[in-house]
């Protein structure tokens, strides 16, 4: 079984703010891939089905970002399950530009307080991410402290340069789906 785990906070004033870009990509997959419609399912939205021959699982915690690896805790997850192999998280990283993606197998979490939490749950930081940016205040020439930025949603450009990525997200999750984590890298860095 392969699981995507999407980072953001739960509830309508977060939805469309850029914490909240790995769900977008989320709901993105679940209708490229046919997938059913998200439903609550023990403290995460979850869609499951099949996709290019595997089971897949899609998760978005229904905790606030600084506390997603809450889901992984109590997630019954297959014997087998590898978090290097079969683990991929979709995230936000105000380190890019927004719209630009980047894919890695193991690092640290940053300044990102949901990644932490990812790692202090799994103890490890081997487990693919595929990181969509979403810029920094000082790069737009807002004087904001970096929560207010994440928590606020992006400008129309912004915005839209997020969602021109996806389709090539989308390309990114189905190689690591078919060929692995390396093998993402090497094509969509």
């Amino acid at each position: 079984m392969k699981l995507l785990v999407a980072l953001g906070n739960p509830g309508d004033e977060y939805r469309d703010t850029r914490h909240n870009v790995g769900w977008w990509l989320a709901d993105r997959l679940v209708t490229a891939w046919s997938l059913p419609p998200f439903r609550s399912d023990d403290g995460a939205a979850v869609s499951r089905g099949e996709v290019r021959g595997r089971a897949v699982r899609l998760l978005k915690p229904l905790t606030f970002v600084n506390r997603s690896g809450d889901v992984f805790r109590d997630r019954r997850l297959p014997d087998d399950f590898d978090p290097e192999r079969d683990l991929l998280v979709l995230v936000d990283d105000v380190d890019l530009d927004p719209g630009d993606l980047r894919i890695r197998a193991r690092g640290s979490a940053g300044g990102h307080r949901g990644m932490r939490s990812v790692e202090a749950a799994l103890e490890t930081q081997g487990y693919g991410r595929l990181r969509i940016g979403v810029g920094r205040p000082g790069d737009a020439g807002i004087d904001v402290d970096l929560a207010s930025w994440v928590l606020a949603p992006p400008s129309d450009a912004e915005e839209e340069r997020i969602l021109a990525a996806f389709d090539r997200a989308v390309r990114a999750a189905e190689c690591w789906l078919d060929r692995g984590i390396e093998e993402a890298m090497n094509r969509f860095n």
